[in-house]
């Protein structure tokens, strides 16, 4: 394999930190271009002294007086602000890590796939809310498209996406999250410490929230039907508390094909970092005879009504998936600040899609559209228009990023 430039947008969160775990993993194979975060410019600046960059973009401008201060003298060319952002994105690379979490990293996306190259997508909201405008972009500048979320990277090893019409279903799995066997008057006392707890993964605070609840996985069946062109009654979830198999695979003549891995993310990025090749991770092999058993059940809807909906804003599609990620990162939020209980985050986004106004998106104008006024709505809903503070959020986002 020739050595590959990469650059990592949201280099400080989990997806971020692998990513650099895989790529010093395998010295000389690599070299970074540009790595980006929006706040946490002490973590950023340190992911840049060790894995030496050409350029480092904290997204908000008031921190770059202490970026430009912590890489005096490293060689390392500092810069701020949403324009250096999008440049870093812009620049031209073999792999872009498209690691920012939300509709926030929709833009960066959007820019990389400008220079063609392979995206390792690990922003699944990107393709929810604007799934038809980022494939359409990526077919008309050559871009690849390498999904990270280990459902969708256990789907792209499996599916044989040149005869679809062997397909029979695409079963994404789900650990069930922390909550799985609870009932629901105990979900209803859930704190935010309890939903960031997942039992199998390390992941950042807003995904850990959207497993409880089981949204992640609704949101999943969106990216998947984009990615793979699937149709919605093709794509299927069961509970697999163990997180050993990722997806499954069902063909035509009874075969079901399935990949298996440790519930680690450094598998699915190394896949990406390297495709087409293989390569060597930092994780540890698989031992089915220590894990003893696998384990797998239907969703229980009735207690995680998420899925419904997000199947809901599946077939209606328009508008109706940028409202449900909207809505759901707005009363994500509002419940890891404490302002609203745990179920009140899917009521919240029930009530959004109820209200919506399902229009056709024919460009990124109409997505922002959309995505806007579906926050203004969840925001009035969970009475946090006016708490711009993210007090509730900052231990909690420490605690992550010392992982």
């Amino acid at each position: 394999m020739t050595q590959r430039r990469v650059t990592i947008l949201g280099a400080t969160g989990s997806i971020g930190r692998n990513a650099l775990k895989v790529m010093a993993h395998a010295p000389g194979r690599f070299t970074l271009e540009a790595l980006t975060a929006q706040e946490n410019v002490e973590a950023l600046a340190a992911a840049a002294l060790a894995a030496r960059p050409k350029l480092a973009v904290i997204g908000n401008p008031a921190h770059f007086a202490a970026l430009k201060q912590a890489l005096s003298g490293s060689g390392i060319a500092p810069a701020a602000g949403e324009d250096a952002l999008l440049e870093a994105a812009r620049r031209p690379v073999d792999v872009t890590v498209a690691a920012i979490v939300g509709i926030a990293g929709l833009k960066p996306t959007l820019a990389a796939i400008e220079h063609g190259g392979i995206i390792a997508l690990a922003n699944k909201e990107c393709l929810v809310a604007a799934g038809e405008l980022v494939m359409r972009a990526a077919a008309q500048h050559g871009a690849r498209l390498i999904p990270v979320d280990s459902e969708h990277s256990a789907i792209f090893q499996v599916l044989d996406a040149a005869h679809p019409g062997w397909v029979k279903t695409v079963t994404l799995t789900a650990s069930g999250g922390p909550f799985r066997e609870w009932p629901l008057e105990r979900m209803r006392q859930a704190t935010p410490e309890q939903a960031v707890c997942h039992p199998n993964w390390a992941m950042g605070p807003k995904i850990s929230v959207d497993s409880a609840t089981l949204m992640n996985k609704g949101l999943e069946l969106i990216e998947a039907q984009h990615l793979f062109a699937l149709a919605p009654e093709t794509l299927a979830v069961l509970i697999h508390p163990e997180s050993i198999v990722h997806s499954l695979v069902a063909y035509c003549d009874g075969s079901v094909l399935a990949q298996a891995s440790v519930p680690d993310m450094c598998t699915p990025l190394a896949y990406a970092l390297a495709w087409p090749e293989r390569m060597d991770a930092p994780v540890k092999p698989l031992d089915l005879a220590a894990v003893g058993g696998l384990t797998f059940s239907h969703p229980d809807e009735a207690r995680f009504p998420a899925l419904k909906l997000a199947r809901q804003a599946m077939a209606a599609g328009g508008a109706l998936p940028a409202v449900l990620n909207a809505a759901n990162e707005v009363a994500v939020r509002a419940f890891l600040q404490g302002y609203i209980g745990f179920l009140d985050i899917v009521k919240t986004v029930e009530k959004t899609l109820d209200q919506a106004d399902n229009k056709p998106l024919h460009g990124l104008e109409d997505v922002l559209a959309a995505d806007g006024a579906a926050r203004a709505f969840a925001l009035k809903k969970t009475s946090a228009e006016a708490r711009e503070d993210v007090s509730g959020l900052k231990p909690l986002l420490r605690k992550f990023a010392s992982h």
